[in-house]
């Protein structure tokens, strides 16, 4: 078989990947989105994932692709990028996906990618292949991003309850569920933008170090459409075994604590994006519901199930850059 055989063989394999990967990114990171929307009983769940999934496609036409841009061509230097260091961060994002989505516990499918990058790259060239700003940039959002959603959730539940300091619990629970309905099509619509560009990211470094697309052109928009269309069918699929510990083990949520959670989230998730930073949903979500449950006591929140996925976020880029250092080698045997 030729090189150009070999190499388209290989493209289409590792495109394959990433789409198969994004895919799984929907499947995994649903519950983000609709967790605390179906654990309030606002909506069904198989309704709060058809609901999530339109808004994740619907993101294509609301964010640019500053996402993509970052993780494309910010992170790695182009020299460092082969069929090899692709192959190897998806396999070890994807192994440690499904090791995660197997035990229920919330990981940042983001930051496993982003781990496996940094994993193989650092196997193939050593520390002159990373790009040290882009690398910091999204390593702190790791802390920021939940610290972010805390204040901010905490913020709108803050404000929620002094707007509605007069009114009857009844009348607060109505106008919660209806403002949950908003407030988790926004997350899901944040999420989609966010995720989605992380694998049109990965593509897209996988085009310019075949040579089919050069640095300085625009992202094919079959990847861009192709991209968003996985994540979205991923999330029809859900991912229900994180729901109830993202909706109501962390802390017990009302609908608005539902309501001020998620917008505190998607905030986050819309800010981050309009910069151009790979940020994690689970890390954004938990970071919110955690802002909530202390507004009303500190013992509200369940510290102990919080500490058990902050140990799997520290955890996350570690193990997956270890895998994809792994299958960088394999890689090079089997492609």
């Amino acid at each position: 078989m030729d090189t150009a055989n070999i190499s388209f063989g290989v493209i289409a394999l590792l495109v394959f990947m990433a789409l198969a990967f994004d895919f799984m990114n929907g499947f995994h990171d649903a519950a983000n989105a609709i967790a605390t929307v179906v654990s309030t009983r606002v909506m069904k769940p198989h309704t709060a994932v058809a609901m999530a999934a339109v808004c994740n496609i619907a993101a294509i036409f609301v964010f640019e692709l500053k996402v993509a841009a970052t993780v494309g061509k910010g992170t790695i230097e182009p020299h460092a990028i082969d069929y090899y260091v692709v192959f190897g961060a998806l396999v070890g994002a994807i192994a440690w996906n499904v090791i995660t989505w197997y035990y229920g516990i919330p990981s940042s499918s983001s930051h496993a990618l982003i781990g496996g990058l940094i994993g193989a790259a650092l196997v193939k060239s050593g520390p002159s292949a990373l790009i040290t700003g882009g690398v910091v940039k999204v390593v702190s959002f790791i802390l920021i991003s939940p610290l972010l959603g805390m204040a901010l959730g905490s913020l709108m539940m803050i404000l929620v309850s002094w707007v509605f300091r007069k009114s009857t619990p009844r009348r607060v629970d109505t106008w919660s569920r209806r403002l949950q309905l908003l407030s988790a099509s926004a997350y899901a619509l944040g999420h989609g933008g966010n995720d989605a560009q992380k694998t049109i990211g990965i593509i897209w470094m996988l085009l310019i170090s075949a040579g089919i697309t050069k640095t300085n052109e625009h992202v094919p928009y079959w990847v861009v459409v192709a991209c968003y269309s996985a994540i979205g069918l991923g999330t029809v699929f859900g991912g229900w075994r994180i729901i109830k510990l993202m909706g109501q083990k962390i802390t017990k949520l009302r609908p608005v604590g539902g309501f001020c959670a998620q917008t505190g989230g998607a905030a986050t998730l819309f800010f981050a994006t309009a910069l151009g930073i790979p940020v994690s949903t689970t890390h954004t979500i938990t970071g919110a519901i955690v802002g909530v449950g202390a507004t009303k006591r500190l013992s509200a929140v369940r510290w102990g199930i919080a500490g058990t996925i902050v140990w799997a976020w520290i955890l996350t880029i570690p193990c997956s850059a270890l895998i994809s250092a792994l299958f960088w080698y394999v890689g090079r045997l089997v492609l």
